[in-house]
């Protein structure tokens, strides 16, 4: 059974919200935590062959002349696809990721055998007061130090979420008393009632 404190977070930036509409991926950072320490890091431009459009420039800071002589998305995948080979996985909104993992990943006939977790599924079962379960906000509300300026791009985004990831871990032990988490703990975790979690948690073997 895998502990929760040995994992790869990881962030996409895209060209827009949805694969099946042809979207596609043009940036990707990742921490490998192990043990819960941040042990490598990965970031990576690619070029999706589509032209990125004036909102997402604005959004994440990332132009068509930045994408121009980047690596294709393919090179850049194969690179992301060993970062991640035997370990479990999380990112904030994971859906959102997971779809682009997955959709860039079967382009080029990789997989991955981790289990995905939602971050942010998983901040709404433990911290119930937070005023909402943006990143940005959590990162406040656990008091983890940010730059404003730099969400939404891809590694950053990694880090803060890394951050969010290790408090909700801190808060597990402080109040459940429980050591060696498991990542299954906080998979389950995310399939459980918020009215539930409590129950869960106090009397988890």
């Amino acid at each position: 059974m895998s502990n929760a404190d040995t994992l790869v977070i990881l962030d996409f930036e895209t060209t827009g919200l949805s694969p099946d509409m042809g979207d596609r991926a043009i940036e990707i950072g990742a921490v490998l935590i192990e043990n819960g320490q941040v042990t490598e890091r990965f970031q990576e431009l690619m070029n999706p062959g589509i032209p990125v459009s004036g909102f997402i420039e604005g959004f994440t800071g990332i132009s068509n002349a930045m994408l121009k002589d980047a690596p294709p998305c393919a090179e850049v995948m194969h690179r992301f696809a060993d970062f991640i080979a035997g370990h479990n996985l999380a990112a904030h909104n994971a859906s959102f990721d997971k779809r682009f993992l997955d959709a860039e990943l079967k382009r080029i006939s990789r997989n991955y055998s981790g289990q995905f977790v939602c971050s942010m599924l998983l901040a709404r079962r433990l911290f119930q007061n937070a005023p909402n379960h943006k990143l940005a906000t959590l990162v406040e509300y656990t008091n983890a130090q940010a730059d404003d300026a730099l969400f939404h791009r891809a590694l950053y985004d990694s880090e803060m979420t890394a951050k969010v990831w290790q408090a909700m871990l801190d808060d597990i032990y402080q109040r459940y008393a429980i050591k060696n988490i498991s990542f299954e703990l906080l998979y389950k975790l995310t399939k459980t009632p918020a009215k539930s979690v409590d129950k869960l948690l106090a009397n988890w073997k």
